[in-house]
């Protein structure tokens, strides 16, 4: 969308590029941005391989394919944000500015199991409406803002059967590769800004001087009132952070 010089942004765990869509079209008055759905996520290939290092190919490969070497903004979430960390060890030279939004660098010690295991349960197979599969999720799921974000990735075949458009099966048993540490065998040096919600707990004070030691230019914002899903909590709020911090 847009036109201008290129914006990535990468979606979080379970999620899809839709779940970008509307910072996307404001950010596409200033730039060209480009929504990205990662490997076994919404309508992008499905492989039998999921780790960091190739998400960052992938995202190396779709780079090259729009002749995109230079200049890149690039804005990650959770799983997104340790994919573009990832990418700025091997590719530091092409990022001009980085927005990595709620995650750190650490090792995270799961999180996901519970919804990984409901969704697991569910046997689409059996099921012909989608209100049946939010009934069944929201007997595990008490949070209704949890139960829709997962019901983005839920569509029909095309002879009409329910399926879930992420590799269910692949995100369960990859799901220790994606709670792993991004190492950095040396500093990344360009403008990194880190933004947090107050209401999230991936992102500790504890962990700061650790993320100044790996990003040397790393600014960091927090957004009162806003969980996990800082995008989808307080869209207006972490829209004018990106723009402020990627003029420039």
């Amino acid at each position: 969308m847009g036109s201008g010089e290129p914006l990535v942004i990468l979606h979080g765990f379970l999620g899809t590029l839709d779940n970008w869509q509307t910072i996307g079209r404001h950010l596409a008055e200033e730039y060209t941005v480009f929504l990205i759905d990662q490997r076994n996520h919404g309508k992008s290939p499905h492989s039998t391989e999921m780790n960091f290092a190739a998400m960052a190919e992938d995202l190396k490969e779709f780079l090259d394919q729009q002749w995109i070497f230079e200049k890149l903004r690039l804005i990650g979430h959770s799983m997104g944000g340790k994919t573009a960390m990832q990418f700025a060890t091997e590719y530091p030279d092409m990022i001009h500015k980085m927005v990595i939004v709620d995650i750190a660098p650490k090792a995270y010690v799961g999180g996901h199991e519970d919804i990984l295991k409901i969704l697991s349960s569910i046997d689409l197979e059996s099921i012909e409406s989608r209100s049946e599969v939010q009934k069944k999720l929201e007997k595990g799921i008490h949070d209704q803002g949890t139960v829709q974000f997962l019901l983005k990735n839920l569509n029909r075949s095309t002879n009409g059967e329910l399926q879930w458009k992420m590799n269910l099966p692949v995100l369960v048993n990859k799901y220790d590769e994606i709670s792993r540490e991004i190492k950095f065998s040396v500093p990344f040096t360009n403008p990194t800004l880190f933004i947090r919600g107050s209401e999230s707990e991936y992102i500790l004070d504890s962990d700061l001087p650790m993320i100044r030691k790996q990003f040397t230019h790393a600014q960091f914002e927090r957004i009162e009132g806003a969980g996990h899903w800082v995008h989808a909590d307080k869209p207006e709020q972490i829209l004018q952070s990106i723009r402020l911090f990627l003029v420039g």
